[in-house]
């Protein structure tokens, strides 16, 4: 299975959805996607490092603590990301996302992401790979 991610409708809100080899790889298309919900990925440079950490009771809610300890990071640090490592042991997950400061001209932001919901939250096995999916507030 390629790794890629897609957007969903759904009512005022966007869904994204992630597809990997693996439930990490899965995880990080999820975040591409929650980033193209803003800009596109393609414009935010990976200038900037930084390490995220997170766990949950399974592994839909690991998936919204991920994409939440992203928002929070985005709008704390005011940083657009567009590359990342993820790695789940259980109920951690261990993560490392590259990004840049937010410039408004350049990047053009469409939308604020507030935070992943529990709308359709799903992380499955799916065909040969894994599937990652949330509805994100915007």
């Amino acid at each position: 299975m390629l790794a890629r991610w897609e957007h969903y409708e759904h009512d005022a809100d966007i869904g994204v959805r992630g597809f990997g080899t693996t439930q990490a790889e899965a995880f990080e298309q999820a975040a591409t996607a929650m980033t193209a919900a803003v800009t596109d990925p393609l414009t935010v440079r990976p200038l900037e490092e930084i390490a995220l950490g997170c766990e949950a009771p399974d592994k839909e809610l690991l998936l919204a603590e991920w994409l939440n300890a992203l928002v929070e990071e985005m709008a704390t640090r005011r940083m657009l990301f567009s590359r990342f490592e993820v790695r789940v042991e259980g109920a951690r997950l261990r993560a490392r996302a590259w990004g840049e400061a937010l410039d408004a001209r350049r990047h053009r932001p469409a939308a604020e992401v507030k935070g992943a919901t529990d709308t359709t939250l799903r992380v499955a096995r799916h065909d040969d790979g894994w599937l990652a999916q949330t509805v994100i507030d915007i």
